[in-house]
């Protein structure tokens, strides 16, 4: 089996597991997570699954979800961003394209100095430089 391959394995738990993680604790913990079952379809694995499970079996308890059946949504946008050492000011993806700006498209920069703002004005085209 190589080492990406899903295991047709139950995820172990409770002393099980346990008694697993002992056997193997002179491995990698990525190692320990793969032999106990935690991997999924993909192949991927499963590392905070398998830390809860280690948390549980070994007695504390862990705050439960609400509703177990939400997906997990990933970062979530925060507007605000901030200016990088190098000092590039990085807007990401998701506001872009809440913003309806496709890639390729050009724009003047508009810099309010008593503000500090600034914006991006749509060049269309046209030279806004004054």
């Amino acid at each position: 089996m190589s080492r990406n391959e899903p295991t047709d394995e139950k995820m172990l738990e409770g002393e099980q597991l346990l008694a697993k993680v002992k056997i193997f604790a002179d491995r990698p913990l990525d190692q320990i997570a793969r032999v106990c079952g935690y991997v999924g379809p993909s192949g991927r694995l499963l590392k905070q699954k398998f830390y809860c499970a280690l948390v549980l079996a070994k007695g504390f308890r862990v705050p439960v979800k609400a509703d177990n059946n939400t997906k997990h949504r990933g970062r979530q946008a925060d507007f605000t961003t901030r200016v990088h050492g190098n000092g590039n000011l990085l807007i990401g993806q998701t506001y872009t394209y809440r913003a309806g700006i496709e890639p390729g498209q050009e724009f003047f920069i508009e810099i309010q100095v008593d503000t500090g703002s600034i914006f991006l004005l749509p060049c269309d085209g046209q030279d806004l430089r004054v």
